[in-house]
């Protein structure tokens, strides 16, 4: 997929905040933000010179606290070689408020909103930082991208400033600090026994009406099994949160991971609120008929992933969630005591939207807390955070460690290896060190986005097959710019809690049962009452707005 394909389609709106966020007229063409900028007092321990290309490394030791997310995948060590390296590398130590990856968003919640939240707050997805701008708990972080020269050059030289419009805010800046992407990428999908396909002989389902016919065969087969017993139903949203973004896609809408309140329907050229769109109502009657024909295990929208993989692992189950990690470190481990067992991360079945591909080239990013612009060390802060997440250097010490140590090579040129002992994500099977647990490399935390090639390099030949069918797919249309004043994002955050609340409650009595579609429109009344007409006409006026007055 190349790039210019999914950036044409919001070149207007980058081209629109340039004008809004841009050059005051002066010759120098520094930006309005940067000009009211003074790093004066901020710049102990700052390297002077710091610039693509150059390795941080702090003129001070210095400690940054971090809300560290603990994987249960890999649980958080302190003593892991990857903190002790980036202290050897930068002179900066980490300070972690470790906090396990089930309770991350609500302890991040108290903590933000409690004004005691970590400097560094990672793995933060758009766009839960807007509940947080308008008390004035984060920071504004597009006022000091001059402090970030990799960051600044990956938006220039990949031209994510149309990912990056839908992230700002009316003053024309955002709050969170993207993961970005060369190209547009999918690793969500689905885990299916592939030994159960050819005993029954079936082939892989293209589209999700071939899926639910391949349940059907397996249910017949096997009567004591719920074919599909489905992981990641982590509060607070209503469980199955892949299986529902993947179903929702192929209708139009956005659920489970992905939902958003607004979301814009391209026809119409407006925003609709998603949870009572037709394609949200089709998803629901769709995993409603699974669940009523028992091939989808009810609990999956409660259970512990434990709980889920164990069924797996057990032959209770044929299909689960997984990505590419999983399926490799986890899912295939499971079932090596099952004779014959195969399984495959299969291309995300097609619905009635067609062959698209709802995926960003931006992913989870930082905030950072509103005090740190106070910090005497706030430059060197940003110059850390730059390094470590965005330069090319600091990216490849985050996901593979030390040339020499625990890889060799370089991605760029081809030649790159795991060392002979260490192993990731079946790259080096013969390894029997574990690059993210034994050494704490390859972690979420700290590995985000890069390069076309940095991405590949984790892949196996079977997952750059399944990319390169993905790839084949059409990014959906971006949502154009629609920044919110500061008084309508309040408002429409104390709307979103009860919107949301009914949205993430009703949609799992639809699917279970509990709750006949039959009432949807007065499910749609509910939503009325909790100010939905309200919140989207909110919105498309801000993009009326915006459209009238930047084109």
């Amino acid at each position: 997929m190349k790039l210019s394909r999914r950036a044409v389609l919001g070149a207007a709106g980058a081209a629109a905040f340039t004008t809004l966020a841009g050059c005051s007229g002066d010759d120098d063409g520094e930006t309005d933000n940067a000009k009211a900028q003074d790093y004066s007092a901020n710049r102990e321990g700052a390297m002077d010179s710091y610039a693509v290309g150059q390795q941080f490394k702090a003129s001070a030791p210095l400690t940054f606290p971090i809300m560290m997310l603990s994987n249960a995948g890999y649980p958080y060590k302190e003593d892991w070689l990857f903190f002790k390296e980036l202290t050897k590398r930068t002179n900066v130590t980490l300070q972690s408020t470790v906090v396990p990856g089930s309770d991350y968003n609500q302890k991040r919640s108290v903590l933000v909103s409690s004004g005691s939240a970590p400097t560094i707050i990672p793995k933060t997805y758009h766009p839960d930082e807007e509940a947080y701008i308008a008390g004035g708990a984060i920071l504004a972080v597009s006022d000091h991208i001059d402090l970030m020269p990799n960051l600044k050059e990956q938006i220039t030289k990949w031209n994510l400033e149309p990912d990056l419009a839908a992230w700002r805010q009316e003053d024309g800046k955002y709050y969170l600090l993207p993961g970005t992407h060369e190209e547009v990428w999918q690793d969500y999908s689905l885990a299916v026994r592939t030994d159960i396909l050819q005993q029954l002989g079936l082939s892989i389902p293209k589209t999700w009406d071939d899926f639910h016919q391949m349940l059907k065969a397996m249910k017949q087969a096997h009567p004591d099994v719920y074919p599909l017993s489905d992981r990641w139903s982590t509060p607070p949203q209503p469980g199955g949160n892949n299986l529902l973004q993947l179903v929702a896609i192929a209708y139009g809408s956005k659920a489970g991971w992905g939902f958003q309140h607004a979301n814009w329907d391209p026809k119409a050229k407006k925003f609709v609120y998603t949870g009572a769109q037709d394609g949200y109502k089709q998803m629901l009657q769709y995993l409603n008929t699974l669940v009523s024909e028992k091939l989808v295990d009810p609990e999956s929208f409660t259970q512990s992933d434990d709980q889920a993989k164990q069924k797996f692992a057990n032959g209770k189950s044929f299909v689960m969630s997984c990505n590419a990690q999983t399926l490799v470190n986890e899912i295939r481990k499971s079932i090596a005591t099952i004779p014959g067992a195969t399984v495959l991360k299969i291309p995300v079945p097609l619905g009635p939207s067609g062959a698209v591909l709802d995926a960003s080239r931006l992913e989870s990013g930082v905030m950072i807390s509103a005090k740190a612009r106070e910090s005497k060390n706030f430059v060197a802060l940003m110059q850390f955070i730059d390094w470590l997440w965005y330069s090319p250097q600091g990216k490849m010490f985050a996901k593979y460690g030390i040339e020499g140590q625990t890889y060799t090579g370089s991605v760029d040129d081809g030649t790159f290896k795991l060392a002979p002992d260490v192993n990731i994500a079946g790259l080096n099977p013969a390894g029997t060190k574990n690059l993210q647990t034994e050494y704490g490399f390859f972690n979420g935390v700290f590995v985000y986005g890069g390069t076309t090639k940095l991405l590949n390099s984790q892949f196996s030949k079977e997952e750059q097959q399944f990319q390169e069918e993905m790839n084949k797919r059409k990014p959906i249309e971006l949502a154009p710019a629609h920044p919110l004043s500061a008084e309508e994002r309040e408002q429409v955050t104390l709307w979103e809690t009860g919107l949301k609340d009914t949205v993430y409650q009703q949609t799992l009595k639809f699917i279970l049962g509990t709750r006949p579609l039959s009432e949807w429109d007065a499910y749609v009344g509910e939503l009325k009452s909790k100010n939905m007409d309200k919140y989207i006409e909110v919105h498309n006026a801000a993009y009326e707005r915006y459209k009238k007055a930047h084109g």
